[in-house]
């Protein structure tokens, strides 16, 4: 039995068949719907479709246009009508052979309604029955500057996206990864699928807060004006313990010279972002060497005024002091100056820039290092030692009996005519780099300064 007031076979709730929407006023609606412009021809020519983008856009109307054979005199001029219309039916014609073009398109000149004329750019599609047989084109059409403005962003995307000169990386509005260019992934150190639907603040260990800022100014319709350098840190290789040859990079830090773009949408009134596009280029290795080159000559700079204030000294463990203080500007907190004695180990003679143990600290007082202290593997070795603090870094500098704030040291031997005199130690704290190469080289330069003003205050003293 079937329920009252249904017809048999159709479900309750549902329209009785006769009452459901036409196919050719679904396709009229689909049509209209549609951002392209669109309109439809017979084999003869007849337009049978016409929807409302192409209204809008040469401002004939679909009552002006639908069932109207030929083109001439409305749509283009009579002189071009038959070459036109030609042009168009061509992609439902069988070519010479034999293989039908799915789609073609070609430049032809419009009028519109006013009675201007403008260059459009039309894709023809052939339409055919279940046969196979052509009935008719649909005709996809726009202004051909306009076309070749969007062909042309695409094009700029493409290349962008492809090997550009620049790592460019698309984040959504959520700051995650949506597109990327293989310069972009290698600026993080990644694959750009890995990339793809991840946080960016995930492949960054350091530096993401000035990132963050700027692109939600960029999101905000505030982007920076200019390119704006950013350090970034992908990881931290900090050394552990001592490490007097190691040369591995102490963090992947890396300076970015960035520019931001909001994006908008193209198609859409609605204001939202569709994202940001943070376009970069690596210069950490520019911006390195601008700044090795500047700290080279203000070292340079301290070293040459140490020399010429020595000079002056009469007593040369005064000169000795005077090269620990100068070297100490920009390139430590503490300096320690430890002298060798004869049945071993070190004798504390100088500090800079004062003594960190209290005012009652005496000089010439045997300093008690722990076997296998940096300093004592400087001068034992005759070679500059780099330690860092592990995890527990207060106890690790008390346990060197250096400050509980250190975090970094450099111990360089103190030489004079082939002999080992003492150690020299560069003290670095919290939020200092560690020292690398460069710094042991400059640690040297003043340990060999030192040295020789130890040696002739040894030699003074034994000749009186």
């Amino acid at each position: 039995m079937h329920a009252a007031g249904h017809p048999e076979g159709v479900p309750d709730g549902t329209a009785p068949t006769d009452q459901m929407v036409p196919d050719d006023r679904l396709l009229s609606a689909l049509l209209d719907g549609m951002d392209a412009a669109l309109f439809a021809l017979d084999t003869t020519g007849r337009v049978t479709h016409w929807n409302q983008r192409a209204e809008a856009l040469l401002g004939w109307t679909a009552d002006q246009v639908v069932g109207r054979t030929g083109l001439g005199g409305w749509l283009v001029r009579e002189a071009d009508e038959a070459e036109a219309l030609a042009g168009l039916l061509a992609v439902s014609r069988p070519p010479a052979d034999g293989r039908p073009d799915a789609r073609q398109v070609r430049q032809l000149p419009f009028r519109r309604a006013d009675g201007g004329r403008g260059l459009m750019r039309v894709a023809t599609t052939a339409i055919r029955d279940t046969a196979g047989r052509p009935i008719g084109v649909y005709c996809a059409f726009g202004e051909a500057l306009a076309q070749l403005d969007l062909e042309r962003d695409l094009a700029l995307s493409a290349a962008l996206l492809g090997e550009a000169a620049w790592g460019v990386l698309v984040l959504d509005a959520d700051l995650r990864v949506v597109a990327a260019n293989g310069r972009g992934a290698d600026g993080l150190s990644a694959a750009p699928v890995g990339l793809l639907g991840e946080p960016l603040a995930e492949f960054l260990a350091g530096g993401f807060e000035e990132l963050e800022s700027a692109l939600e100014h960029s999101l905000a319709g505030q982007p920076p004006r200019d390119p704006v350098e950013l350090w970034i840190t992908l990881g931290d290789d900090g050394l552990s313990g001592v490490a007097p040859f190691d040369d591995r990079p102490i963090e992947q830090r890396r300076c970015l010279l960035s520019g931001f773009l909001r994006l908008g949408s193209t198609v859409s009134d609605d204001d939202a972002p569709l994202g940001v596009a943070w376009i970069f280029q690596d210069v950490t290795e520019t911006k390195r060497a601008g700044q090795g080159a500047a700290r080279q000559r203000f070292r340079d700079s301290q070293l040459s005024r140490a020399s010429r204030a020595a000079a002056d000294c009469a007593d040369p463990m005064d000169a000795a002091v005077l090269h620990l203080h100068y070297a100490l500007a920009g390139f430590a907190e503490h300096a320690l100056l430890d002298a060798a004695r004869d049945v071993g180990g070190l004798t504390r003679i100088a500090e800079s820039p004062g003594s960190f143990a209290g005012p009652t600290t005496a000089r010439g007082v045997p300093i008690r290092y722990r076997a296998g202290h940096p300093a004592l593997q400087a001068a034992d070795c005759g070679v500059p030692v780099r330690a860092t603090g592990g995890v527990s870094r207060s106890a690790w500098a008390q346990d060197h009996r250096w400050p509980s704030d250190v975090q970094h040291a450099l111990c360089v031997p103190v030489r004079s005519r082939g002999r080992v005199l003492g150690a020299l130690t560069f003290l670095r704290g919290d939020g200092r780099r560690p020292f690398d190469r460069a710094d042991a080289a400059y640690g040297e330069e003043v340990a060999l300064r030192i040295g020789t003003a130890l040696d002739l205050a040894r030699l003074l003293g034994a000749s009186h």
